[in-house]
């Protein structure tokens, strides 16, 4: 016997899946917490519009043992890309201890 499902079964199937598709991703998003959270008062606030506090950045810094530009870089507060424009000598995967690196123009 071949029995055909009507179109109305046919149209709960696509809603239902749809709606499951939309739980399954607010599931996630919140398990991976998103960018709003609650401080300690219960108020929320947005990742995005904390602001850090101004940090004094110096013109050099030396390279020590086991630094990497990255590491520099967020340590100091100085993207990287920065970092290279202001030393083109220098070789990013191969930092020499001693060697200043210059982080900002002098003023």
């Amino acid at each position: 016997m071949n029995k055909r499902s009507s179109p109305l079964a046919r149209i709960f199937a696509v809603a239902a899946l749809a709606v499951a598709l939309i739980v399954a991703v607010v599931a996630i998003s919140s398990a991976l917490g998103g960018n709003d959270s609650k401080d300690s008062s219960g108020r929320h606030h947005n990742a995005k519009t904390h602001k850090t506090p101004h940090v004094h950045v110096p013109v050099t810094y030396e390279v020590k043992s086991g630094d990497t530009l990255i590491s520099i870089a967020h340590r100091m507060g100085v993207p990287v890309a920065r970092i290279e424009n202001l030393n083109p000598e220098i070789d990013p995967q191969s930092l020499i201890v001693g060697e200043q690196l210059k982080l900002r123009e002098p003023r």
